[in-house]
């Protein structure tokens, strides 16, 4: 009788373990969203997306724990005009024959309560690699219809970095701001 209770105790056990396990998730690209903006001359915005971006989630919701990688292909970025968008590849600023990649890494996520408040992490652009605390304005999971109830989670997050601390320094000289303003509304898709 004890045996049967003790082994019932460690399959429990086991079974919690099991339930805690992070999942991971696969970000999906046709519901993730990434720009960045900066000021122009303190009389507009300037906007750039980038349309190719791909990474992958690990998210324990019990631990409220997490990890995340994101990768953004640097010559997807569209601003709408081709003449800034090929002066934004250039070696003037982002270099992207040199550098076809950012990458945002992280492994801490801060939560208040239930709430997932901030994930903080390593920026990479230019081959430089910086932290960032992205802040999340808003953060949910649900079972997406579309995919037949696959759990599906995402949110809306922003940073503001000094683009110099990336090398990244393109108009500074003319007064164009070091501030910039960098904005992801991500889905990632349960992997099975």
């Amino acid at each position: 009788m004890r045996t049967s209770v003790f082994a019932l105790a460690i399959a429990g056990l086991f079974a919690t373990a099991a339930q805690a396990a992070p999942a991971t998730y696969a970000i999906d690209p046709t519901h993730t969203f990434a720009t960045f903006e900066i000021d122009h001359n303190g009389a507009s915005t300037n906007r750039v997306r980038f349309d190719k971006k791909s990474g992958t989630v690990e998210f324990d919701r019990d631990a409220k724990a997490g990890k995340v990688e994101v990768v953004l292909e640097m010559d997807s970025l569209s601003s709408g005009t081709a003449a800034f968008d090929k002066h934004l590849k250039s070696a003037d600023i982002f270099n992207v024959a040199k550098f076809p990649q950012a990458k945002f890494v992280s492994d801490k996520f801060v939560f208040d309560g239930d709430k997932l408040k901030e994930v903080t992490g390593q920026l990479t652009i230019l081959d430089k690699t910086q932290p960032v605390t992205i802040k999340a304005n808003k953060f949910t999971c649900y079972p997406n219809a579309m995919l037949q109830k696959r759990e599906t989670c995402g949110g809306d997050f922003e940073a503001v970095i000094d683009r110099t601390a990336f090398g990244v320094n393109y108009g500074v000289d003319y007064g164009f701001p070091k501030q910039v303003r960098l904005v992801m509304s991500i889905e990632a898709v349960k992997q099975q």
